[in-house]
């Protein structure tokens, strides 16, 4: 490893340690990772971005502790917090390993245990990020009016304005909205990850799982299973499985698994374009 002065010594005010080595890390698509070791023997892992919006650290890192609030009850495990900023984050290193079916069963029972720890309201106290995106958090009696006014709508509505969406595949996604009401489970508010994709769940060469980069909000717990399915898993069925064991789901979970992805299409619609417009649209479709 070499030693990138600017970074170096930008962790080194924060952790109050001196940077010996760093050395880029790939991966991100938003925010500049970089591995670092320090005098004090620990290796790190530090994000920046030099223009994040107001608060979009501290939301990443106020998402991780609300998480690991559940670690200690069997929840998911989050890499830990050394310090932070408005300008980067600093986490201890996790060492990467490979993902094997004991434990993809391991993070099912643990996910179960986080979304269980559970939420006060649906939303949260402050608005977060989705990806570069904001996103309102601002709380709801149900999760229906949630989930309408503050997951799909919004997006509907940008993705429309960056002509990542048609008006007919539109009203497709308006057609579920109108429907929410008679298509979700009443259950209470879930701890959720709330950008839980394969690029955001990190095996460790320990065997365990960990959770990274949080979107965090009191949700329905469906929500994070539904993304995981749409995105993909290794060793997905072992996840489900083992998170159905331990906190049963609603009898047709699987049937509104499409409902929930309607909101990471449309985000990447906003993102990536119209592509994923279509794919919301063919979604809502078969709702």
């Amino acid at each position: 490893m070499t030693r990138l002065p600017l970074i170096a010594r930008r962790a080194e005010e924060l952790l109050d340690a001196q940077v010996i080595a760093t050395a880029p890390v790939a991966g991100g698509d938003i925010s500049t990772a970089t591995r670092l070791r320090l005098s004090d023997g620990t290796t790190a892992l530090v994000k920046t971005h030099h223009q994040a919006p107001d608060g979009f650290f501290d939301a990443e890192a106020r998402g991780l502790a609300w998480l690991d609030e559940a670690h200690a009850d069997g929840g998911v495990a989050v890499p830990d917090v050394l310090a932070h900023d408005h300008e980067c984050l600093i986490l201890r290193w996790v060492e990467p390993g490979k993902p094997t079916a004991d434990a993809a069963a391991a993070f099912g029972t643990a996910l179960a245990r986080t979304h269980r720890a559970g939420a006060e309201q649906f939303g949260g106290g402050t608005e977060g990020f989705i990806g570069r995106l904001p996103l309102p958090n601002r709380t709801a009696p149900t999760w229906p009016e949630f989930y309408a006014t503050r997951r799909l709508l919004p997006y509907l509505k940008l993705a429309r304005d960056r002509g990542a969406i048609t008006e007919d595949d539109a009203a497709a996604v308006e057609g579920v909205v109108r429907r929410l009401e008679g298509l979700l489970p009443d259950e209470p508010p879930a701890r959720l990850h709330g950008d839980l994709w394969n690029g955001n769940v990190l095996w460790a060469l320990d065997g365990s799982c960990r959770v990274i980069d949080p979107a965090a909000y009191g949700g329905h717990r469906e929500v994070d299973l539904a993304m995981l399915s749409l995105f993909g898993l290794p060793h997905l069925q072992r996840v489900l499985d083992a998170y159905d064991e331990e906190a049963p789901l609603a009898d047709g979970w699987r049937d509104r698994l499409g409902v929930h992805q309607l909101f990471p299409l449309l985000v990447h619609a906003c993102l990536f374009g119209g592509g994923y417009g279509a794919r919301a649209a063919d979604t809502a479709r078969r709702v």
